[in-house]
């Protein structure tokens, strides 16, 4: 496919400074909205299933650390796993999935159902060569609450089954999995035909540092696209990766690591922001402008209310045409009455907007 040249629009080779310094771009007017689809990406023939649920392969834990940026009341881990001889050695796309299927029975007598869990790792593996996944599972640990109406609750904590079995292991444990699983979450062909906006929140910053690794430290890269990653927390202490993303900005001035914490003051405000008010606030700094780029792609992975924020951002300061598609019934809605519901029925994303929440 034939390189692209970069609009005009674009930002160039900025350099990265800290993650709310003012950017470089053009200041962006609505007027410089393309009402265009833009640049369609052309996604590759990702292995699928290779691995069924109900015939896993063993892989063995090789490391398991925490990858947060100091002491936080959430506990996120980075769990790599050794494939190698089995299906899934080398058959991995950043972006992708793989299942873990947890030892034991269920309340019912029967084998606990598989859980899904993003690769964290370049399409190389962790070690170059395919053979050793990472995923970024956070340990769920709540209050028991009632299943059902009228039902009164046990006392007591409840412990997810996969996430905290995952967290426990140590390097040596044998795990089942299956997978790949995914096919529409990950880079395109020519990467070098996009600029890339990656909005995660919590734990959904595990595909991108996979992505990143592709783009920068694979062996086509660096790019030389614009990237932008913004990183929403509760806390500074929760971020993830945080090493890793602020040593990429620095070594490469065409990405830009945004942290956007939610609970902790922000100037005069008691209270932080969400990645959505972030973006919103930076628009005439560098996201309208990269936004209404015909080459942008932008990928969303993390809570689902991001998702919505999102929708609703695009839609106010019309950048929406080459991300969401809103269905009839919903176009004459003002932007300001849509409610989640709605959302998820009448507005979807277009082929330029990768969506991965939960």
């Amino acid at each position: 496919m034939k390189r692209l040249q970069r609009p005009a629009t674009s930002a160039g080779r900025c350099r990265s400074g800290q993650a709310r310094a003012v950017g470089c771009s053009p200041v962006y007017t609505p007027a410089m909205t393309t009402q265009t689809i833009g640049v369609e990406p052309v996604l590759p023939e990702a292995p699928m299933h290779l691995v069924r649920p109900k015939e896993p392969v063993v892989g063995r834990i090789v490391g398991n650390d925490l990858c947060m940026k100091g002491k936080s009341a959430s506990y996120v881990r980075h769990v790599t796993i050794d494939v190698s001889g089995t299906p899934l050695e080398g058959n991995f796309l950043a972006g992708q999935s793989f299942g873990v299927i947890p030892p034991g029975l269920n309340e019912k007598g029967k084998p606990h159902p598989v859980r899904l869990y993003s690769v964290s790792c370049s399409s190389r593996g962790e070690d170059g060569e395919g053979k050793i996944i990472a995923t970024t599972p956070k340990r769920l640990i709540d209050e028991c609450t009632p299943q059902k109406e009228g039902e009164e609750a046990e006392r007591g904590m409840f412990l997810g089954r996969c996430s905290n079995y995952l967290c426990d292991t140590r390097p040596g444990d044998e795990v089942m999995l299956s997978g790949p699983a995914g096919k529409r979450f990950m880079l395109p062909v020519d990467t070098q035909a996009h600029d890339y906006l990656f909005i995660a929140t919590g734990t959904g910053i595990a595909p991108f540092r996979g992505m990143l690794m592709d783009l920068f430290d694979g062996p086509d890269g660096p790019t030389d696209r614009e990237v932008h990653l913004v990183m929403g927390t509760p806390y500074t202490s929760d971020l993830l990766y945080d090493d890793y993303m602020t040593d990429l900005a620095a070594r490469h001035d065409n990405f830009r690591y945004h942290t956007v914490i939610s609970r902790e003051p922000l100037g005069d405000r008691p209270r932080g922001e969400y990645v959505h008010q972030y973006i919103e606030r930076h628009l005439g700094d560098h996201f309208g402008a990269f936004l209404a780029q015909p080459t942008t792609l932008m990928y969303m992975c993390g809570l689902i209310g991001m998702q919505f924020g999102m929708y609703q951002l695009l839609a106010s300061n019309d950048l929406g045409a080459g991300y969401i598609a809103i269905k009839d019934d919903y176009a004459d809605v003002p932007v300001h009455e849509w409610d989640t519901k709605s959302m998820r029925r009448f507005i979807h994303p277009t082929s330029r907007c990768m969506i991965e929440v939960y």
